[in-house]
């Protein structure tokens, strides 16, 4: 396959970023998107300019590291597939691809394709944990839960947190990400202790990284390469309800 690529070309978050042009050949169906650019970064290194720098991890759809917008789409054209994870038998010989990084305030450019993630950290850090006696664990059917909820919170925390809900959200909105992580504690027995208390860190902690509001348009469900449910935002605002009013 031969391929016109149109990629986002940007030395740090400072500069003033382009659209550059690039061909590539030889390129076999059987590639994943990631080795694609791999094979032009190695034209670029024998022609000793500057490589695409790129977020990846383990390549397996598991860490949420990988991610661009592909001809204007999170992920690219593919439902529930990371970038990493798309193959080029996706694309047709000769076809012209946009590569870009994900575009939000709170994901600032760092250089070319690579963004920085660190507000869904803060996100994290400000509730999303649980806190546990420490010893030996209980026996599982000792805690009552049942098979309909367990799966309902395994479901939610299947979120990687790789900000294609973000990146596709008219609006920049992190309520899938917020609304994942609470909905997954939520549910639990575990996570009860701290529930009023995680919704209203985690949710400040989102307003306060820049992120939008929630524009209502289930694109973010759309694109999310998990498939997390919208009804976990509903979750995160019925949660979000509730503390407000127990802390009154």
């Amino acid at each position: 396959m031969k391929l016109f690529l149109k990629i986002w070309r940007q030395f740090d978050t400072s500069s003033k970023g382009e659209m550059i042009d690039y061909e590539i050949d030889n390129v076999s169906e059987h590639m994943s998107f990631l080795e694609m650019l791999d094979l032009l970064n190695e034209s670029l290194i024998h022609k000793k300019e500057r490589v695409i720098e790129f977020d990846h991890d383990c390549r397996e759809g598991i860490c949420g590291q990988c991610g661009v917008m592909i001809n204007g789409r999170a992920h690219g054209p593919l439902k529930n597939t990371t970038t990493c994870q798309l193959h080029m038998r996706s694309f047709k010989d000769g076809e012209t691809i946009y590569i870009e990084p994900f575009r939000a305030k709170a994901f600032p450019v760092l250089r070319d394709l690579k963004i920085n993630r660190n507000a869904f950290d803060k996100i994290i850090t400000a509730g999303g944990f649980i806190g546990a006696a420490t010893g030996q664990a209980p026996e599982a059917n000792s805690i009552p839960i049942s098979y309909e909820t367990a799966e309902a919170s395994f479901d939610a925390a299947a979120c990687i947190g790789c900000g294609a809900c973000v990146a596709t959200c008219k609006n920049a909105s992190a309520a899938l990400f917020v609304g994942a992580k609470i909905t997954h504690l939520a549910l639990l027995p575990q996570g009860k202790i701290e529930a009023s208390k995680r919704v209203l860190t985690m949710v400040n902690q989102m307003d306060a990284e820049g992120f939008g509001n929630c524009s209502d348009t289930r694109a973010c469900e759309i694109e999310c390469p998990q498939g997390i449910s919208v009804l976990s935002i509903a979750k995160m605002n019925a949660e979000y309800t509730k503390a407000l009013i127990l802390r009154k």
